[in-house]
């Protein structure tokens, strides 16, 4: 589609081809299961995926039995940056297997089941042309991407719509274009991995803005400046149909320069290469916009009274990894007043939870946070007609002190009525185990789009073609941020996988499809060794999406960081005449580019 781009009236237009390398997720448990039949007559189901409710249904499906049949529990799970969001076909048939041997079964792949059995990321080959004015106006893009998708097309074969529906990024382009097919390989299938596309399309875009930058021989941040959407126009409705809640590109671009020292670097750079050193320094920007709780738009959360005056909360949304526990108990705390050590939160079991989807595509805080939140503001007004019979006052003139978690007349805080009077009163009043609930299925009107900028700064030896990060600064916009250290550890994690895909991660293949790289001694996941400390700079737009005003945040980091690390090492070399390399920027590749150039 959108091939008629109109490149006729560009001054200037360039062409990049970039290959976005496959990746494994590697998880550090896999993607172990159990199943059995137990006297209740029912199947249990034990995994270690992204939430169990989906899990459940498949089962139920492929067993031809009811949903109610079947109990899956997702606790304590060791990772999956996206994919264990589908059940496994062993895992869908480990109950079958139960039945005919009449006992429990248990599923343990090893870590070579694993890289090759569940599936891997990215994939992609893309053919970016941009083009406009030579004073800097980007006037025409157009992407065409081949989609590897393996051997069964699933989830990878869809992937390239998630790149169509960010295709330009932050900017602000007339003429666009997308064009994309998925073709089928002897090799494992592709799909979901930590932005599922949304990385992919900043990949390209950011690629191509810096190619045709290189191309006037303008400043990479300047072009950017240039072509960002303004935000005096949010919210909006791109040319590929995202409707983008809000944006301050240029206030991401200008914080992340300033923490950067930017015009610093471009100096040091500048004097490197006049003393013709061989660790040359390179610079490189990416400002990306990315789309979060695309897809599954409603999640459930429960609140519950519990005697002593504690609460118990249930969510829909299942962590691996994410501190849901602490985020939510957080936000419990902040609506009623009770202490965080007197909240529990049960989550990853459909016995105890009546709904729920998937934790994936940074959905949770704005789904499941928010519905947490208002089943604690429910459940705050329900408590609070018995702290009004209590008090012999009326409900309107009661207020919550959510310091001291006291319910008390407007006027009068030395007199009030705590939640463990409310759990004890409640207590005469019902015979069932539940004193007082509150449940809600938040519904979110579409998804929200956060954004930023990462500088990256690395050091390239000429002799070896050796390349170190030396600085990566980051400055996201998550909106409003429940819990800056949970938000910290996700922007961490991000950004090393980022750095991982530009850098040393690549699951290869020989000629024939025979897997090159199926252990930790062929892959190279990359470690704390290769990384520097990274510097954190937050922006905060809020959203009117949902009531915390919160965006995702668990994948930005890999949205902005490869094609930063990757530009880096571009414009480090680009006074050669080097105007591309694909990733992973391995040694080997960038001194076999160097030698190239330079003999």
């Amino acid at each position: 589609e959108g091939l008629e781009v109109d490149f006729g009236s560009c001054e200037v237009v360039t062409e990049v081809r970039t290959v976005n390398n496959r990746l494994a997720p590697a998880p550090i448990e896999t993607r172990v299961a159990a199943a059995e039949w137990r006297d209740d007559g029912r199947l249990h189901c034990f995994n270690a995926g992204q939430g169990p409710h989906p899990v459940r249904a498949v089962i139920a499906s492929i067993l031809g039995i009811e949903r109610e049949e079947v109990r899956v529990v997702s606790r304590d799970v060791g990772g999956s940056f996206g994919a264990k969001a589908r059940p496994s076909p062993e895992e869908a048939i480990l109950g079958w297997i139960s039945k005919r041997v009449e006992r429990p079964v248990v599923w343990i792949p090893s870590r070579s089941d694993d890289m090759v059995g569940l599936g891997h990321g990215r994939g992609q080959v893309q053919y970016c042309r941009i083009g406009g004015t030579a004073t800097g106006d980007i006037t025409a893009y157009h992407l065409h991407v081949v989609q590897e998708a393996g051997a069964y097309p699933a989830g990878g074969a869809g992937l390239p719509a998630n790149a169509r529906a960010m295709l330009t990024g932050c900017y602000d382009i007339p003429s666009v274009g997308f064009s994309s097919v998925s073709v089928v390989t002897n090799t494992t299938p592709t799909g979901a991995y930590r932005g599922a596309g949304r990385p992919e399309a900043a990949a390209a875009i950011e690629r191509a803005v810096d190619a045709f930058a290189m191309e006037i021989g303008m400043d990479p941040t300047e072009v950017r400046r240039r072509n960002f959407l303004s935000p005096q126009n949010f919210p909006l409705v791109t040319k590929t149909g995202s409707a983008y809640d809000s944006g301050e590109y240029e206030a991401s671009l200008d914080a992340a320069l300033v923490a950067s020292d930017y015009e610093v670097l471009r100096t040091e750079q500048a004097r490197r290469r006049l003393n013709n050193e061989t660790r040359l320094l390179g610079i490189g920007v990416a400002t990306y916009v990315e789309r979060t709780a695309g897809a599954g738009r409603s999640e459930y959360g429960g609140v519950e009274l519990l005697s002593g005056g504690k609460l118990l909360a249930r969510t829909g949304s299942s962590p691996y990894g994410q501190g849901h526990h602490t985020a939510w108990a957080m936000l419990i705390a902040d609506a009623t007043g009770v202490a965080m050590d007197d909240i529990e939160v049960v989550h990853g079991d459909t016995d105890e939870i009546p709904q729920g989807s998937i934790t994936g595509g940074s959905r949770s805080v704005q789904l499941a946070g928010a519905a947490i939140w208002e089943s604690s503001a429910l459940l705050v007004e329900q408590a609070k007609k018995i702290a009004a019979d209590l008090l012999e006052a009326s409900e309107e003139d009661l207020s919550l002190n959510t310091d001291s978690g006291l319910f008390h007349v407007v006027g009068t805080p030395s007199i009030g009525v705590s939640w463990r009077d409310v759990a004890k009163f409640a207590q005469t009043q019902t015979d069932g185990p539940r004193l007082l609930h509150a449940e809600e299925v938040f519904d979110s009107e579409g998804p929200t789009f956060p954004f930023g900028t990462h500088v990256a700064v690395i050091e390239l030896d000429v002799e070896t073609g050796a390349v170190e990060l030396k600085r990566l600064v980051a400055c996201d916009d998550a909106g409003v941020i429940l819990n800056p250290l949970l938000a910290d550890g996700q922007v961490h994690g991000g950004l090393a996988q980022g750095a991982a895909q530009a850098l040393v991660e690549e699951f290869r293949y020989d000629e024939y499809g025979n897997p090159l790289t199926s252990n930790f001694a062929d892959y190279p996941v990359i470690s704390a060794t290769e990384l520097p400390m990274f510097e954190r700079v937050v922006l905060e737009t809020p959203t009117h999406i949902n009531p915390l005003g919160a965006k995702g945040i668990g994948e930005s980091g890999t949205v902005g960081a490869t094609p930063a690390i990757q530009n880096a090492v571009i414009d480090a070399l680009s006074h050669l005449g080097i105007r591309h390399l694909d990733m992973p920027l391995t040694p080997e590749k960038v001194w076999r580019e160097i030698q190239a150039f330079t003999v």
